[in-house]
């Protein structure tokens, strides 16, 4: 029997929902329930997130990690408000405007930084150009961190802790934006509260949608007074699911038995496969180690051809990312390959060999 292998490597978000998250929903939708997120299933996710972070907590559910980005930096950013980020980082180049929007104007602003992450040094020179009580300027009020980053790489508890002291001296608030947060949980090895509050952060944009989950993210505030008017602010943004109990048990569900992080950990071992697999390979450059289920590689453009010719899926990357002695050659390209909990080691497997011609 042959088995038909989906060699689509474009994003997590290309996956399905877990069996487990969906039985969730199925199971919740019977019968009636309070609306608007007093459902028992949203308040027994919040508790189970309480006991992750291992503080008090205030949560909000939502359905995208635009929104959840878009409204936790409106909570802690002003209108005449800077919010810096790393230059690639998705609030900046994926998220068509929505953190401006919804913080009524805010001013991102992207720091350089190789391999998508941000250094204290970067930080303090972009803060020393933004003098406080400059009236013509905006004031620099958040601090964005992705973890994973748009390259994939990790800041490590330390790396955190270091750029929140800064943030903080400055009288700035951190946000972490954890689209990929269990992949960098699994892959770095600590706890949630290491990676998070313990390290400095004030407000995680915590993601399971491309991790399992149908469409549930969560924004949690380790400061519940922080968190005083975030429930109108997502209410007024549209934000606020009436059947809130379907997005209640998908974050629940989740979260249950650790499956969050089992799928996190599946999806990391098919990017390490995939990663084994390209740079045994005549002509492929990895510009960096792979951290979590993204691969970055720099491919001939021949076994380009012969991927795509074979079906694969993936998306070229700017060269930009890239230090200028690592940039492709003209007979070359940057790739970025993503793996998912769903992927089939037979599909990593197959795109080997097709690489491999």
């Amino acid at each position: 029997m042959t088995v038909d292998l989906h060699l689509d490597f474009t994003s997590d978000n290309s996956s399905g929902a877990h069996p487990a998250i969906l039985q969730a929903i199925v199971d919740a939708n019977s019968g009636h329930a309070a609306a608007y997120g007093a459902d028992e299933w949203t308040r027994r996710a919040e508790r189970t997130l309480a006991e992750v972070f291992e503080r008090e907590v205030a949560v909000f559910l939502v359905a995208t990690g635009t929104a959840a980005n878009a409204l936790a930096l409106s909570a802690v950013t002003d209108p005449w408000g800077a919010i810096l980020c790393h230059e690639f980082a998705h609030i900046a180049a994926d998220e068509c405007g929505a953190p401006e929007f919804f913080s009524a104007g805010a001013k991102l602003v992207g720091l350089p930084g190789e391999a998508g992450k941000i250094t204290p040094a970067a930080l303090n020179d972009a803060l020393a150009l933004m003098p406080r009580g400059v009236v013509k300027q905006v004031q620099p009020q958040a601090l964005s961190l992705s973890q994973a980053s748009e390259c994939g790489t990790l800041y490590t508890p330390a790396e955190i802790a270091a750029l929140a002291d800064i943030a903080h001296a400055a009288g700035m608030a951190v946000h972490m934006d954890g689209a990929r947060f269990a992949n960098a949980l699994v892959a770095l090895g600590v706890t949630p509260a290491e990676m998070s509050w313990k390290a400095g952060v004030d407000v995680l944009s915590f993601g399971a949608t491309k991790n399992g989950a149908l469409a549930c993210e969560a924004v949690i505030f380790f400061d519940p007074d922080r968190a005083k008017t975030f429930a109108y602010r997502r209410k007024r943004g549209g934000h606020t699911l009436s059947k809130g109990r379907l997005i209640g048990c998908q974050m629940e569900a989740y979260l249950a038995g650790g499956l969050w992080l089992d799928l996190a950990a599946r999806a990391n071992a098919r990017a390490a496969e995939l990663e084994a697999g390209l740079a045994v390979l005549p002509g492929v450059r990895l510009p960096w180690k792979r951290a979590i289920n993204e691969v970055f590689a720099i491919l001939p453009k021949a076994m380009h051809a012969r991927m795509t010719a074979a079906g694969a899926r993936y998306h070229p990357w700017t060269p930009r990312a890239l230090v200028p002695q690592q940039r492709p050659g003209p007979d070359e390209v940057f790739v970025r390959l993503i793996p998912s909990f769903s992927t089939d080691p037979a599909a990593v497997a197959a795109l080997i060999s097709a690489a491999r011609g």
